[in-house]
């Protein structure tokens, strides 16, 4: 039980806050499941709308983002901090460090802030402004306290407690990189024409920024102005402006109906940002005017501008947003989808939300403010969309994180920036790492990449673990298709892994990017095995976002490791129960496989912005003597996804193995001996069987059955 002992936060015996002031008080959250949970909070002596609360000694690094930080004492605890993971090793007074064993405590900030928030709204305390819970199992533990939370507060809901858009397991293009604003109806036409012809066909469509009516009040009066004021645009009506109203379309409804019908896409979103646009809506134009919207100037807190400042945060600052009124947002949200709902539009990527904690003066607080927006958002995307089809963008805040109710999928970090090398492993790492809180609240995506890039196997390959969507935003005519096709099976299906991606354990406390030993390793699992990537993303030089023009550039660091069956958290929850450890270990890129018991390890050694991944599967026994461990499709980065049903049939004469694996495809397994016959759908194939290590390896064809699964059957007869 965690306690407070002469101004000392203790749990399990360690000392993890020291000199809090009298004012502070510990609460336990009493529940029975967790009885080491409690609520950090303190009392002030008057009432007042912002409260800087000491809780001791002991990172949003943009006002929109969060970014991880690592360090060995309190020094390393960033301003603005929203989730802080501390191990207690054994043996050790200091909190911090690596390795394995230990107490890992996790201390997460939900707070009620006065901060950015209204002058109004006065209180004396913060009663629960930091929750606290401990555990052994890292995951476990941060599963187990967002669970508690979102019964406590009720303000949000655990991942598992919500519907999961079915886009997602689709391959999807965004035409964010690919036309930037500049995007139209013929391009996205030729985008998806290209990316079919050549063997990936996106199923799911985001028509990024660019589709709006939108207007730049201020360019007029100042040319100077025009750059600084591009995040100052404002929206003048919810329909489609020209571009999307002429020759090659007729409007909106016909081209979606256009791209359905000619390129098979099952998903079209199309973007707008929580308030209407960057800048918010135009008071003055007619279509608005009853929406009583009102122009508030921004005011960012001491905490965030003590962070990264960011371009788009002082442009609003200056010029204003125009804020819908909050009795009006949910009528403007339901005029602005059942619209985009009546044209064949089948959700929404919603960008922009964290401005809402810099304008809560008169609104009651920030929190007020974002929890009003919030529950309209989803109020009006479950009337007018199937699915729960939301993804929130730019929604890193704790109120806009604990206000999802709903919302199933979230981006994970800053965009994805192609023109800008240093940045690509600082993207891998700083997803994995927020994967540890938002996925357990959300569907973590990792944002959009280009196929045919430097970084193009980096980025595929963590989507493919990542347990998001995947999507591209490659300009039309410009695609890997070798690439693409390691992750998109012909019918347009992903192999989406069942979680998501995070650390492995013996990472979350390492540095992968700046201390020029660590490897990255992300795991996840499948339905049959679970699967682990390896990624070198040191180099970079720092985690500053962006990275300076005077930071180190990026240089190649080769970086040994090793890796682990164990690295899988949750190996055993598909194992089974006779499961006695011992597991088949395939590596994509060198197709190698290995047999290893649980704990024991393979050594691996990448250079920078390299990677490996490896399926890890759990070889079982059947009918008494066949060892054998399915791979799935080993031409895909996830091969064990492709897998959907593994079970035996065996009598007197014969012990046959029953798979049902997504195609086509190379479909591999480990096999301890030589089977003697191999059956795709009551065919009889062509396998290859490797003595030395048990590879078996045979082809999966095209066909046309439901759901393009194949009917595997491996038969061995008795001896």
């Amino acid at each position: 039980m965690p306690h407070l002992e002469g101004g000392s936060l203790v749990v399990g015996g360690h000392e993890l806050l020291a000199s809090a002031p009298p004012n502070v008080a510990l609460r336990s959250a009493a529940i029975a499941a967790a009885p080491g949970a409690a609520f950090l909070g303190a009392t002030a002596p008057a009432p007042s709308s912002r409260h800087v609360f000491s809780l001791g000694t002991l990172a949003r690094f943009k006002i929109w983002w969060m970014i991880p930080t690592m360090g060995e004492d309190a020094a390393g605890v960033q301003a603005e901090t929203q989730m802080l993971l501390l191990e207690a090793r054994n043996g050790a007074g200091a909190a911090g460090g690596g390795g394995g064993g230990g107490r890992r405590e996790t201390g997460r900030v939900r707070q009620r802030r006065g901060k950015r928030c209204d002058p109004e709204v006065q209180t004396l305390e913060a009663v629960d402004a930091v929750f606290i819970n401990s555990g052994d199992n890292p995951f476990k533990l941060m599963k187990e306290s967002i669970k508690i939370l979102s019964k406590i507060k009720g303000t949000f809901s655990h991942i598992e407690d919500k519907e999961i858009p079915a886009n997602l397991d689709w391959f999807g293009w965004c035409t964010w990189d690919a036309f930037y604003k500049a995007v139209n109806p013929a391009g996205i036409e030729r985008g998806l024409k290209s990316l079919c012809e050549g063997g990936a066909p996106p199923k799911f469509l985001i028509i990024d920024d660019g589709w709006q009516d939108t207007i730049n009040e201020f360019k007029e009066e100042d040319e100077a102005l025009v750059e600084q004021t591009v995040f100052a645009e404002r929206l003048v009506d919810v329909m489609e402006n020209d571009k999307f109203r002429g020759e090659t379309c007729k409007n909106l409804e016909d081209h979606v109906k256009k791209i359905k019908e000619n390129y098979g896409v099952k998903y079209v979103y199309i973007w707008h940002a929580l308030h209407g646009y960057w800048g918010g809506v135009v008071t003055t134009s007619d279509a608005m005017k009853k929406y009583n919207p009102r122009l508030v100037y921004p005011v960012q807190s001491p905490g965030n501008v003590a962070n990264l400042r960011d371009i788009a945060m002082d442009s609003l600052q200056k010029f204003g947003v125009a804020i819908i009124d909050p009795a009006k947002i949910y009528e403007f949200y339901n005029d602005q989808h059942s619209y985009l709902s009546s044209v064949g539009v089948d959700g929404v990527k919603v960008d922009v939300q964290n401005v809402m904690e810099t304008i809560g003066m008169g609104f009651g607080g920030r929190v007020a403010l974002t929890q009003k927006y919030q529950q309209a958002l989803e109020e009006s995307i479950a009337r007018n969309f199937k699915g729960n089809n939301l993804i929130c963008c730019m929604s890193h805040n704790t109120e806009n994180i604990f206000s999802a109710l709903k919302s199933a999928v979230a981006r994970a970090s800053e965009d994805f920036m192609p023109r800008e090398p240093k940045m690509q492993t600082l993207h891998i790492a700083t997803v994995a790492f927020n994967s540890l809180l938002l996925g357990e609240i959300f569907i973590p995506d990792w944002d959009m990449f280009h196929s045919k890039h430097d970084s193009a196997e980096f980025h595929g390959a963590t989507r493919a673990l990542s347990g998001g969507g995947v999507y591209v935003s490659d300009k039309p005519g410009v695609h890997d298709f070798s690439i693409l096709k390691k992750l998109v099976l012909p019918d347009g299906l992903i192999l989406r892994a069942k979680y998501a991606g995070r650390p492995t354990r013996d990472c979350l406390f390492n540095d992968p990017v700046m201390d020029g030993k660590s490897l990255l390793k992300i795991w996840n699992l499948n339905k049959f095995s679970g699967v682990i990537g390896v990624f070198n993303c040191q180099g970079a030089g720092n985690w500053t976002w962006p990275v300076k023009e005077n930071a180190p550039v990026l240089t190649t660091v080769r970086i040994t490791g090793d890796l682990s069956p164990s690295d899988v958290d949750l190996l055993e929850e598909i194992a089974g129960d006779e499961w006695n450890g011992e597991t088949a270990v395939f590596a994509f890129n060198s197709f190698s496989l290995a047999r290893l018991q649980k704990h024991q390890n393979l050594e691996v050694s990448l250079s920078t912005m390299t990677c490996e991944i490896y399926t890890i599967s759990p070889i079982k026994v059947f009918g008494g003597l066949v060892q054998f461990a399915p791979l799935g499709l080993i031409n895909m980065y996830n091969s064990g996804g492709a897998l959907e049903d593994l079970t035996s049939a065996d009598d007197s004469s014969a012990t046959t193995v029953q798979i049902k694996c997504r195609g086509p495809g190379r479909f591999g397994a480990y096999s301890a001996t030589r089977p003697d016959i191999c059956r795709v759908d009551e065919h009889e194939v062509e396998f290859n069987h490797r003595e030395d290590d048990g590879f078996l390896a045979f082809d999966l064809p095209h066909g046309s059955s439901q759901n393009n699964l194949r009917n595997i059957e491996i038969l061995y007869r008795a001896s």
